[in-house]
């Protein structure tokens, strides 16, 4: 059983730390009503319209909320009490959620209206999951930052294995508005533990940086950490090619005739195979060449994206899209943990405020990308071809960006890469700024 020990995630933050208990209670509760409206809204636009191509433009619609909410919250999570900033976002997601469940009981709401609540809804949860994601660190002991970071990246697409599954299970027996209302309904979990956790003030945060220098010095600094910033580069190259999710409904409809329920399956599909792959990743705790483990697994994840779209079964095609859920989720792992250990707390907030830009933004890019192709060609062309275009975008990360197969876990651990490099890192993207 010992082999049992050493892939299971590790569960000693929650056993240790009050806070991190409550953060990741009201992130799993949350999780699964945002999840059921992720099915939803595609599922309803492309139910009125019949295009793929606007069905993709729901990522269009959120791209530009979503990153000034990512930039301008890491600016503010710097700043602020994140405790409190975070309670004021749940707040905001309940008011949207339940405008999308008004709109879908009044039958037929005008497309502009969707797209108009997407990005606001966009927007509030770009800036709860920085402020979320920054709070992680100082909740746990550094030994147990690892696992913390798995656990809640493991129970967060759990929430999207059981979401997007009762989201079509629920649309097909009630239609849209139940799952909106769910989703209003579960937000108020994380305000709940967010009124509930300690105070969260930023350590050594520069309070009166005016916002625009902050961001820009948090820019200039995660373009200094080059393996951090080859981590982004790599991520945003797979989701936006390789995440096809705005064509599920198309695909569910269309090619394999399942409907609702097939819609929800196939989103459950990408986040069982991670969540049996982050739940397992014990095995991460001790391993040195993070960056090596990222580019292997995007590698892995464009292979399989490619597969998917190459079959007509659509239980086959959730396999494959679980297998590379799973690929993903490695690489998820390794690279939050990176950016993480290099990240001191007074720059964190912007540092996660990238991250999520990346993590969020990809996939509504990809959005834009999977239906425009698929509008001027086939669905399933559309998939295949992103899968080779992920591909080839690991070759070029590798190329430009050595420093990424470089990292070493064991030497940053054992003080090579020790915390006042790390502070000069700051020093000097703030100074770069300020020239």
């Amino acid at each position: 059983m010992s082999w049992i020990r050493r892939i299971a995630v590790d569960v000693r933050p929650l056993r240790e730390s009050r806070d991190f208990r409550l953060l990741t209670a009201g992130s799993l509760i949350t999780g699964l009503g945002t999840q059921a409206t992720l099915v939803a809204l595609p599922y309803q636009v492309f139910v009125i319209t019949g295009s793929a191509f606007q069905t993709g433009l729901i990522g269009a619609a959120e791209l530009i909320p979503l990153a000034a909410g990512s930039l301008y919250g890491g600016a503010l999570a710097d700043r602020f009490d994140r405790r409190i900033m975070l309670l004021t976002c749940q707040l905001a997601l309940v008011t949207t959620a339940a405008a999308l469940s008004l709109a879908a009981i009044s039958g037929e709401p005008p497309i502009w209206l969707l797209y108009l609540l997407a990005a606001a809804m966009a927007g509030a949860a770009a800036l709860e999951q920085v402020v979320r994601a920054a709070i992680v660190p100082n909740t746990v002991s550094p030994d147990r930052l690892r696992g913390a970071l798995s656990l809640t990246y493991g129970l967060a697409q759990l929430t999207q294995v059981v979401g997007p599954a009762v989201g079509g299970l629920l649309i097909a027996a009630f239609g849209l508005a139940v799952p909106y209302a769910i989703d209003a309904v579960s937000c108020l979990g994380m305000a709940v533990a967010a009124s509930f956790l300690s105070p969260q003030p930023v350590e050594g945060g520069a309070v009166h940086e005016p916002v625009l220098r902050s961001i820009r010095s948090g820019l200039a600094f995660v373009r200094r950490q080059q393996p951090v910033m080859a981590g982004f580069v790599i991520d945003l190259a797979a989701m936006t090619f390789g995440m096809p999710r705005a064509l599920f409904p198309v695909l569910s409809l269309t090619v394999y005739h399942a409907g609702a329920s097939g819609t929800g399956l196939l989103y459950a599909a990408v986040a069982a195979g991670s969540t049996v792959a982050a739940l397992t990743t014990g095995w991460l705790l001790h391993a040195r060449w993070l960056g090596r483990i990222v580019l292997g697994s995007v590698a892995v994840w464009g292979v399989f994206i490619a597969l998917a779209g190459l079959v007509d079964s659509i239980w086959i095609a959730a396999l494959l899209f679980a297998l590379a859920g799973a690929a993903d989720s490695v690489s998820a792992v390794c690279r939050t943990t990176m950016s993480q250990t290099l990240t001191p707390d007074r720059m964190r907030g912007r540092m996660t405020s990238v991250f999520g830009l990346v993590v969020t933004g990809g996939p509504r890019l990809g959005d834009i990308e999977s239906g425009s192709v698929a509008a001027v060609s086939t669905p399933a062309f559309s998939v295949v071809s992103g899968g080779l275009a992920c591909l080839a975008a690991v070759g070029l990360v590798a190329v430009c960006f050595p420093q990424l197969a470089a990292y070493d876990g064991d030497a940053i651990g054992a003080g090579a890469l020790d915390p006042d490099a790390i502070e000069l890192a700051v020093e000097r993207a703030e100074v770069e700024d300020l020239a």
